[in-house]
């Protein structure tokens, strides 16, 4: 990962951590040139890749802002942080439906780029919104970067632990979706009906150092969730 696309994430984590809100003022491009002692050229290109990404946006003569405006109860799309962080109002919980340590399936060492004797931990949730299932998630770890996972940290945030608990540092990830049906277990899972309308996401996260640890499937009760996406002129 390069220096710009790191503090690129670090910015956007000093964000969160305080709080900021959409039109406040990040601090000025000298500050942070000063903070992560880098050039203004690198500074540039971080805020470039946050605005790309909605996160800030840059008014010339006037500063840095926050863009985040937030629906409450949608999920965003390009967060790095689990989904829990997005429902922090809402009463997220997870049921764990099985958890061990195994090899992974052909698909699942491809896009975690490792070899399928090695071991991962795989664990199936159903995830709960307020009582309501919101979706049936099943995820591959590679367990030479997550090194221990128990029920007692799957019930509660894998994101969470894996950054504060470990001292993993997440960097980026990739994201494909796609609309189907459900199919018998799946409806079961979800408490619908076989052949109802199912968002199914599959995403690959990465360490900063461009490792993935992490490739999840997860499949969306369509009257329980709902996503945002943030977009500017630059990719449209």
């Amino acid at each position: 990962m390069l220096k710009y696309q790191q503090i690129a994430i670090d910015i956007e984590k000093y964000i969160e951590e305080h709080n900021l809100q959409q039109r406040d003022k990040l601090p000025v491009l000298e500050n942070l040139m000063a903070r992560f002692n880098v050039s203004k050229s690198t500074i540039t290109k971080s805020l470039d890749l946050l605005e790309k990404k909605g996160v800030v946006y840059q008014v010339r003569g006037s500063g840095i802002f926050v863009r985040r405006h937030n629906r409450e109860g949608y999920i965003s799309l390009l967060s790095n942080q689990g989904f829990k962080k997005d429902l922090e109002e809402f009463n997220v919980t997870s049921e764990v439906v099985e958890l061990k340590v195994c090899q992974p399936t052909e698909e699942a060492a491809y896009n975690l780029n490792i070899d399928q004797h090695q071991e991962v931990y795989y664990v199936k949730r159903i995830r709960y919104i307020n009582g309501q299932t919101l979706c049936l998630e099943e995820s591959y770890y590679n367990k030479s970067s997550v090194t221990y996972l128990n029920r007692e940290i799957a019930s509660e945030s894998i994101f969470h632990y894996i950054q504060e608990g470990l001292g993993l540092k997440v960097g980026f990830s990739d994201i494909y979706l796609h609309v189907d049906k459900l199919n018998e277990e799946e409806a079961a899972y979800l408490g619908l009906k076989e052949g109802d309308p199912k968002l199914f996401m599959e995403s690959i996260f990465h360490l900063t150092n461009g490792q993935p640890f992490d490739f999840s499937k997860v499949t969306y009760n369509y009257k329980h969730s709902q996503f945002f996406l943030q977009a500017n002129s630059h990719i449209l």
